[in-house]
């Protein structure tokens, strides 16, 4: 081995082994094309590899362990997109030795550009994602099948979800085939199984919405859900590395094609040429919002018939992507609504559970936090809950400490009176102390429970509770 003199090493990299050549700034051979095994990989480079040699190497399956191998030991390390390397992808004769060779002399010559390198929580986060994808599509895979035998054979499936849990025995007790019904049977496992790992990758994809303070930003964003924000977020990564929101929806594969030469100037369809998960993401987003927020509703309407249902659709994607761009570098969306984010939020930490919260916060306070640190805390008085209207206790908001204290305070008496004539009904010590000592920590919000008021009468009817000092305890004790 030469030990003096930078060296550019390519690698070809294979299932179990790969073919490494590098040359020097001359393009002169200085290492000769050479298989190495994989599980020899470790004690090659120690042998081969010096903190001056810069190593390239293609997109592959296990890349990312490869590369946190080859940085221990080499100077620098780059990856780079196969479709990049034209001059490899594009020849007529080519051998592991002459891809090797290519490689390594574009690399002497500056002439790759190297792809991002994500950090090992955002790779994690990539892979947890993958697998929901293909728990879905293995469920997607057996109700098809499953579908498939209800119309063979002219049936008429249950009422509501044919594949809920309840309707199992009608599937059990359909005449078949000894064949067909073990094939159907099968079936009903693998929709099982895949219903129920996907509901366990969901709920560890609520834990750490919870925690990461830039997938709680995204959830904000009309037409985002837990499960939107967290591939939007880990096929993302870094936003740092966009210095724009054009940059964005090119690395998307959401701009469109353009050729400019001489004097010819046309437009084409969407690249494509991008993440496939972050559009398709987007995308599901903007189907949403195009039939649910009144912005986008207006938006559809304005495009849809000039452009078509389908691109009016894509044009949103763009717009929401955009969006997330100005969202993670901190701002909020300009055309949120307080209402529906404070209710969104608040369903989030239903979803988190209390278990789950930080410091073991209630729903009210977790989604009160969020709502702050958007910016979006002091509009909401109300929150709509169903068919309810929001509730007029929510104007212990508007008021905070002062108004919350005047009405606990006016409050107290009465319920400790209601409390003692009732005391043959239940047993429990006066509570004008214990909600005097809450209420700073509690009046703030007290909004967010006014949903839940219209269930009050029903559990405090028999003992003849005025109405709002039953909703004033499930405030403070909730």
């Amino acid at each position: 081995m030469n030990g003096n003199g930078k060296r550019y090493i390519g690698l070809d990299v294979h299932k179990h082994y790969l073919i490494a050549l590098g040359v020097d700034e001359n393009l002169e051979v200085v290492m000769s094309a050479r298989r190495v095994e994989l599980l020899n990989l470790e004690s090659w480079m120690e042998k081969n590899l010096t903190k001056q040699d810069e190593v390239a190497l293609e997109m592959t399956t296990n890349t990312w362990q490869l590369y946190d191998e080859l940085v221990e030991h080499a100077g620098s390390v780059m990856v780079v997109h196969p479709p990049h390397v034209a001059l490899i992808t594009r020849s007529q004769v080519m051998t592991d030795k002459i891809a090797v060779s290519i490689l390594a002399r574009l690399l002497a010559k500056g002439l790759l550009v190297g792809i991002w390198v994500p950090p090992q929580e955002v790779r994690e986060l990539r892979g947890l994602v993958a697998q929901r994808q293909k728990m879905t599509h293995l469920a997607t895979q057996a109700k098809n099948r499953l579908h498939a035998v209800v119309q063979r054979h002219h049936l008429k499936p249950p009422a509501g979800n044919p594949f809920a849990k309840t309707n199992n025995g009608w599937w059990q007790a359909l005449t078949l085939g000894k064949l067909e019904k073990m094939n159907l049977q099968s079936d009903l496992a693998t929709l099982q199984f895949a219903e129920q790992q996907e509901a366990r990758i969901e709920k560890e994809m609520t834990g750490i919405a919870a925690e990461n303070e830039e997938i709680g930003r995204l959830l904000h964003i009309a037409g985002f859900g837990v499960i939107t924000a967290v591939t939007v977020y880990a096929a993302i990564g870094d936003i740092q590395r966009f210095g724009d929101a054009k940059h964005l929806v090119g690395y998307a594969g959401m701009g469109t094609r353009v050729h400019d030469s001489g004097m010819t100037t046309h437009t084409g369809k969407m690249t494509k040429a991008g993440r496939r998960d972050l559009r398709v993401a987007m995308v599901e987003a903007a189907h949403v919002v195009a039939n649910s927020h009144p912005h986008w509703k207006v938006e559809l309407a304005r495009l849809q018939p000039r452009i078509g249902y389908n691109r009016a659709i894509v044009a949103i994607a763009r717009k929401l992507l955009v969006t997330v761009w100005y969202v993670l570098q901190g701002k909020v969306d300009q055309y949120a609504e307080p209402k529906a984010v404070a209710q969104k939020m608040l369903k989030f930490a239903y979803a988190v559970g209390k278990a789950n919260r930080p410091k073991r916060q209630t729903a009210a306070q977790f989604a009160r936090i969020r709502m702050d640190a958007l910016g979006l805390g002091s509009e909401p008085t109300g929150i709509s809950w169903g068919s309810e209207e929001a509730d007029p206790i929510a104007t212990l908001w508007a008021n905070k400490e002062g108004a919350t204290s005047q009405i606990v305070n006016s409050a107290c008496g009465d319920l400790e009176k209601v409390l003692r004539a009732h005391r043959s009904k239940i047993i429990i010590q006066p509570l004008s102390t214990l909600l005097r000592s809450f209420v700073k920590v509690v009046g703030r919000y007290c909004c967010f429970f006014a949903p839940l008021r219209p269930v009050l009468p029903s559990f405090c009817g028999a003992l003849d509770f005025p109405l709002h000092l039953c909703t004033l305890c499930w405030a403070v004790f909730f």
